[in-house]
């Protein structure tokens, strides 16, 4: 039997367009909450990326190495299914609010509202049936697709009706483009990200240790030993949380230095320095694995990112391959605004008001070296 999309194409058709751009080719897989359309989208050279609906997600990305092979760069698991409530959230839209809320509360214009708790006293990443969790609906675009969603008022906790959007696209420079808009009816809280996990080395290389990373940022977050944030903002000079020069990560991570020896790593957030405060595109930080000779640089209108180094992946599903993974297998450098913003006066606000519009973009641009 013929089974076409709604643009009256076979699945698993590609989308030929007239400037090298290979196109985009569609197949469903079966989940125990419904059926997910996942997207591959290859571009002139045949680098690719792999999109869900699932969580508005990234499954996989593959780009060449300095020899020109094909790698796979990000974390992903061998049946597709277990994207679906996976712990370490991976390649996901998490929402709506990425990141921790502490005690799984916030007040808002003197109304107290009481979030779903999924990390202890605390609410993650939006609670266990967050956007991460959810399948969104779609629109195959010129490059890539929108994937879109509508929050109800109470979902979770969180006030409002919320429409949200996550478009990406994918450039013959081996660029990908995220894009996050939303609106909402009521006064709520909005903070979006992406939650891929990279290892440049290719996934089952290992770990990421020797990965080297750069962010830009002279300031971070403290946090205590749940990932809560103090409301301290201090500076990197001369601690472990430095990465203003390129450095391995694995150089200082088990460091006997605030809370990265029990939390198995770096679990922090970091402010972007920028010239100026606007939301132009500013560059957030770049990531070196010198066995593959493969770069990523990521930029971003975010004010900041959370470096995460997967201290908890070895629960995680079986990967591509049947890899097993092991904690520090990825790193996450996930641009959003600052976890537990709505309860912390010193941090940008992330509330979203009535005729607002929540408009913020991810760039992930990967590259070759010691060609």
């Amino acid at each position: 039997m013929r089974v076409e999309n709604e643009y009256g194409l076979p699945e698993s058709r590609d989308l030929n367009k007239t400037d090298g751009f290979f196109g985009i080719a569609r197949r469903d897989v079966l989940t125990p909450k419904g059926m997910v359309a996942i997207f591959t989208i290859t571009n002139k050279d045949g680098s690719l990326v792999e999109l869900s609906t699932l969580g508005a997600g990234i499954n996989r990305i593959m780009v060449p190495d300095r020899d020109g092979r094909l790698t796979d760069v990000v974390l992903g698991y061998g049946n597709d299914a277990d994207f679906l409530y996976d712990s370490p959230c991976a390649g996901k839209t998490p929402g709506r609010f990425a990141n921790r809320i502490a005690k799984g509360e916030f007040i808002l214009d003197g109304v107290k509202h009481v979030l779903t708790r999924n990390d202890g006293e605390n609410s993650l990443h939006g609670g266990p049936d967050g956007f991460h969790n959810r399948i969104w609906d779609y629109e195959m675009l010129d490059r890539g697709v929108r994937f879109t969603y509508l929050s109800p008022e109470g979902e979770e906790g969180y006030p409002g009706n919320l429409r949200v959007s996550v478009t990406y696209r994918w450039n013959d420079d081996n660029s990908l483009d995220i894009g996050y808009e939303a609106e909402t009816d009521a006064p709520t809280v909005v903070n979006l990200t992406n939650h891929a996990y990279f290892n440049l080395g290719g996934v089952g290389s290992g770990d990421i240790l020797r990965h080297r990373l750069m962010i830009n940022g002279s300031t971070r977050v403290e946090s205590d030993l749940h990932d809560i944030p103090t409301g301290r903002i201090l500076p990197v000079d001369g601690t472990p949380f430095d990465f203003r020069r390129p450095k391995e990560i694995g150089r200082d991570i088990f460091a006997d230095f605030d809370n990265l020896r029990p939390g198995k790593g770096y679990n922090h957030y970091f402010f972007i320095d920028r010239l100026d405060r606007d939301e132009e595109v500013a560059p957030a930080a770049s990531l070196y694995c010198d066995g593959s000779g493969i770069a990523l640089d990521v930029e971003t209108t975010m004010p900041g990112l959370m470096l995460y180094t997967g201290n908890w992946l070895a629960q995680s599903p079986a990967g591509r391959g049947g890899y097993t993974y092991s904690d520090h297998d990825g790193v996450a450098m996930e641009c959003q605004f600052p976890p537990d913003a709505p309860n912390q006066d010193g941090f940008p606000s992330t509330v979203l008001r009535p005729g607002e519009r929540y408009s913020r973009m991810i760039r992930y641009r990967f590259s070759r070296y010691g060609v």
